[in-house]
């Protein structure tokens, strides 16, 4: 039966059931126009609901919820619907790839104008590419080294095409980013990690990725939340020891930074821990008070795990860009720098400020940091970081 004659047949039936009597005037209820209107709208009303449940498309439960009437138990919350997750895994070499997007568009498009503008390699084309390399955020010392070690190997074998004198760049390139020692050394137990830096450039999170890291390949990991002056810092810290699985030492907002790292030390050494990480303030490289407060840590650890090993990792922001090398300069003087963290590659084009770190200060660059993710945070390999900068052609 159609939808709109249930609905007529169903108000004739209620009229006949609930007919008034008739008034001593001889009017009662609707007059007969007032009917037809009513007809008229009902059948309106039916059709339009009939094609709209007709084009509607089913919808389909989810198969783990619960048999229709069945009882879920008092306390237990209905189980979610269970939805598959489409794989979003890449590879370590696709997302150092994909992170490094800007800094290769910014850095490749410079050279390739360079010798694209050229026809013969001369003078004029190296002071074309210093520039370049310059404005890559490679930096004018580093830059003109680079400059001078190519016009040499030119020279040396001969070469006369452009096309060939910039692949001869690319391996002079790849050999800086290949001298430096990018192994993060964990072979005492315990082993300290001290990780420095200026505010806001991810030393938080670097923690909490590298702590996620190393207890994947199977270490037990101690944090020391030494930030006790940036407010909620330690609370971010227990964070990602909660998140990770692994014993955090943290004091009250304010307290000594060096009691921290003691504290932290003695809870290494008991509960026979491999890593002890230890966050710090976010220091300006310029304040020498703060400067020498570090100082004062790298005492502390020095003498209560005087056999332990020490990587002293200083994390900065890429996007920094110049700023990064004089942090990196000012931070090396305090503490004695044994590798950088370069985070937030992703985000910038002065992804070239790897190169000049590794030219320039000698401090070898050891994760960096491609993206938000928890396994965005990749030891630094020179060949990949190399074959990611220069587009295959």
């Amino acid at each position: 039966m159609a939808l709109f004659d249930f609905f007529k047949k169903k108000k004739q039936t209620d009229e006949e059931a609930q007919e008034p009597e008739r008034s001593e005037t001889g009017v009662y209820g609707p007059d007969e126009d007032e009917l037809a209107e009513l007809d008229a709208a009902l059948d309106d009303a039916g059709e339009a609901l009939e094609e709209v449940l007709t084009e509607a498309e089913p919808v389909e439960a989810p198969e783990n919820l619960p048999p229709q009437g069945a009882t879920v138990p008092a306390g237990e919350p209905a189980p979610e619907p269970e939805y598959e997750e489409k794989p979003t895994k890449k590879g370590l070499f696709s997302r150092l790839k994909e992170g490094l997007g800007k800094t290769r568009g910014a850095f490749t498009s410079k050279v390739d104008n360079v010798f694209k503008a050229f026809t013969k390699i001369d003078d004029d084309l190296y002071d074309e590419l210093e520039e370049a390399l310059i404005l890559a955020d490679i930096g004018g010392q580093t830059s003109m080294e680079i400059v001078e070690t190519l016009r040499e190997r030119v020279k040396e074998k001969h070469i006369t095409d452009g096309s060939e004198a910039k692949e001869e760049l690319k391996a002079i390139i790849a050999e800086i980013l290949s001298s430096g020692d990018s192994e993060l050394y964990l072979d005492t137990k315990p082993t300290v990690v001290l990780v420095i830096g200026v505010n806001g450039v991810g030393k938080t999170t670097t923690i909490g990725k590298l702590t996620n890291k190393l207890k994947r390949e199977g270490k037990m990991v101690v944090l020391a939340a030494a930030d006790t002056f940036r407010a909620a810092a330690a609370d971010q810290l227990e964070i990602w020891a909660e998140r990770n699985g692994v014993q955090i030492v943290r004091l009250t907002e304010g307290a000594d930074p060096a009691a921290v790292i003691f504290d932290g030390c003695t809870a290494a050494k008991k509960r026979g821990a491999d890593v002890l990480i230890c966050d710090t303030a976010g220091r300006l490289h310029n304040k020498k008070n703060l400067m020498e407060e570090l100082k004062k840590i790298h005492r502390v650890i020095e003498r209560e795990l005087p056999d332990a090993r020490k990587e002293v990792l200083l994390v900065l922001d890429a996007t920094t860009g110049q700023n990064a090398v004089n942090q990196a300069e000012e931070f090396n003087r305090a503490a004695g720098i044994t590798g950088i963290v370069l985070t937030k590659l992703d985000g910038t084009a002065k992804g070239g400020i790897v190169i000049q770190i590794i030219q320039k200060l000698g401090i070898p660059v050891k994760f960096v940091g491609v993206g938000e993710g928890i396994n965005d945070l990749q030891v630094f390999n020179a060949e990949d970081f190399a074959a990611a900068l220069f587009p295959e052609e």
